[in-house]
């Protein structure tokens, strides 16, 4: 006999027999369309995740629908290309700094914090177990942690110590999303754990 709450025999799978991700675009006009989807999406990232619609986000970005599902072919994968998208600006956004490493780790840790807790739909995706089989979610999961790590890395010096502080902001972010922690409490203690770190 079944448990009361058991899936069995259906599955949740939010993955499972869904097609690949096309290609990143090369021409012009594509480039264009695909960073115009990128940026629409962000908009939505800042919604709880069961409210965000693909079919939503296409007419908001002037994109056919099945443009949009040729490059994502779920919410899951919209949302997570955004987070590495928007990984990927602020890496490539930083200018040469006069400031100390201190306020550079603190700067950089602040800005991945932030865009975890004001995101929600960003975060359900990075919070969530997905199935490794399917090949587009942990690759996508894979390119956020490399990012992530290539640049706290650059701004500790240590990739040991790196690991440690995006895994902190990742128990911050889930302590400010079930309310056992304040937004104001958690930066306090980033801010001193960058603090640690950059000292160390």
């Amino acid at each position: 006999m079944s448990e009361p709450n058991s899936l069995e025999p259906y599955s949740l799978d939010l993955a499972a027999g869904l097609p690949h991700m096309a290609a990143a675009p090369t021409t012009p006009r594509q480039l264009l369309r695909y960073a115009r989807i990128l940026k629409t999406a962000a908009g939505f990232a800042q919604r709880q995740f069961d409210t965000v619609s693909l079919s939503d986000v296409s007419t908001r970005a002037y994109v056919p629908l099945g443009t949009l599902y040729r490059y994502f072919p779920s919410t899951v994968h919209l949302m997570l290309a955004v987070y590495r998208n928007q990984l990927r600006e602020l890496r490539d956004a930083k200018p040469a700094s006069s400031r100390s490493s201190q306020q550079e780790l603190t700067g950089l840790a602040m800005e991945i914090f932030h865009m975890r807790v004001m995101q929600p739909a960003v975060e359900h995706c990075l919070s969530r177990a997905w199935d490794t089989r399917d090949g587009d979610i942990p690759v996508l999961l894979k390119d956020i942690e490399t990012l992530s790590v290539e640049m706290v890395t650059a701004a500790t010096r240590d990739q040991g110590n790196a690991r440690i502080l995006l895994h902190m902001i990742t128990g911050l972010v889930q302590s400010v999303n079930c309310r056992r922690l304040s937004l104001f409490d958690a930066e306090k203690d980033l801010k001193n754990a960058c603090k640690l770190f950059a000292a160390a």
